[in-house]
């Protein structure tokens, strides 16, 4: 199984957010049996809290399920996933000083996938209040990352993991 961790700052806004969609995407390839997905926030103000309403709203707009998603912690036991994104500088490099440095290469934020974005972090809707743009900045990302998992790991839309 190939896993996949999104990490914010509280787990209530980006994180969950891109969780649920690219639960959507892998389930549109016929890749959910090949990989997992969850997420985490680097603070611990909302743990066992459902998504801030403005992502839960973006996300019923464009169809895309969101049940079961409740806040949780990083933790160093969060070493064990495959892809670690982060949303932003700040929460990447929140997670570099609690993972030990022979993890640190599955660390990535989520906008480094994608080329043509003029930004590399995703910024925080609960400040900005823009879930619009963070939902567009979140599909995308996860759109490569989707791409990225299938050609580092050798993946056909619906094969078994490891297989052309």
């Amino acid at each position: 199984m190939i896993s996949v961790l999104f990490v914010c700052l509280g787990n209530i806004c980006r994180s969950p957010m891109a969780e649920a969609i690219f639960r959507t995407k892998i389930k549109a390839e016929n890749l959910e049996d090949i990989i997992e997905v969850d997420s985490a926030g680097t603070g611990d103000w909302h743990v066992g809290k459902k998504p801030h309403e403005g992502t839960l709203s973006i996300l019923r707009e464009n169809n895309i399920e969101s049940d079961g998603l409740v806040a949780r912690q990083f933790q160093r036991e969060d070493k064990e996933y495959d892809y670690i994104v982060a949303m932003d500088s700040s929460n990447e490099q929140n997670v570099m000083v609690i993972l030990e440095p022979e993890h640190h290469g599955k660390v990535f934020k989520l906008l480094d996938l994608v080329e043509e974005s003029d930004r590399k972090d995703v910024p925080n809707p609960y400040y900005t209040g823009n879930f619009q743009k963070v939902y567009d900045l979140v599909e995308s990302g996860c759109s490569q990352l989707v791409n990225k998992i299938k050609k580092d790991n050798h993946l056909k839309e619906g094969n078994t993991y490891g297989k052309q």
